[in-house]
């Protein structure tokens, strides 16, 4: 088997191990959550309640807290000053969903005491639209002409807009292992959850941070194997 002339080269294998690695963190996240999705909190409280006492303690009552279809969609929106909570999650008394919650009420302290990951996140998110619209379709043209003299050039800008996707999966780990740990934190300063319902939704949490690092994992693998094709593909 060669390196890159046979029918199997570097860039498959790249491809294959960041989807293994991106299937396990999806499943690992889900099953994690789906484990004490039936553990209820000792005070009875639900994952809005919890959203909506921590919001307050921190004076962020001009945050809105609404509920959202589909499972595990759990987002904060600073555009609308609102979190929105999955259906799963909202009504939910369970620590799994009570973990969820304080998380993304995490996003929010975060936006308010202005924490300089997300600032620089928010801020690089426009040309991360950019370059996700885009960087496929210029590194393809890249491609169709590579026997001229814009083929490597455009290659390189598909490549480089892409390493800004990659960037950003990079900014965002600081981000998302930073709010689960303000909402750990507050979970267990302010009594919401003791003893082990700390440690399930402390788990619920990990597992979801793992997503972001899969992702990220996934970026870079993906970024190699552009680099592989585009040098490959210059030798001719």
């Amino acid at each position: 088997m060669q390196f890159y002339d046979g029918w199997f080269d570097v860039g498959y294998g790249l491809v294959i191990v960041g989807l293994i690695v991106s299937l396990w963190a999806s499943w690992n996240v889900k099953s994690t959550f789906r484990r004490y999705q039936n553990d209820r909190n000792s005070r009875g409280l639900t994952a809005a309640q919890v959203a909506r006492q921590i919001l307050d303690d921190n004076g962020l009552y001009q945050i809105r807290i609404e509920q959202i279809a589909g499972n595990l969609t759990d987002h904060y929106d600073p555009s609308g000053n609102v979190i929105r909570l999955s259906e799963s999650v909202y009504n939910s008394t369970s620590v799994a969903a009570i973990g969820v919650a304080a998380h993304e009420c995490g996003h929010a302290v975060q936006h308010e005491v202005n924490y300089v990951p997300m600032q620089v996140r928010s801020a690089i998110i426009p040309i991360t639209q950019i370059g996700s619209r885009f960087w496929y379709i210029i590194f393809v043209l890249g491609m169709i002409f590579s026997n001229s003299y814009i083929g490597a050039p455009l290659q390189m800008i598909g490549i480089l807009l892409f390493t800004l996707i990659v960037v950003f999966q990079l900014v965002t780990l600081p981000v998302e292992f930073n709010a689960s740990r303000r909402a750990m934190q507050t979970l267990e300063s302010r009594y919401i959850l003791s003893g082990d319902e700390l440690t399930k939704a402390r788990k619920v949490l990990t597992a979801a941070a793992l997503t972001y690092v899969a992702a990220l994992l996934n970026g870079i693998l993906q970024l190699l194997r552009l680099l592989s094709i585009s040098k490959r593909n210059n030798r001719r």
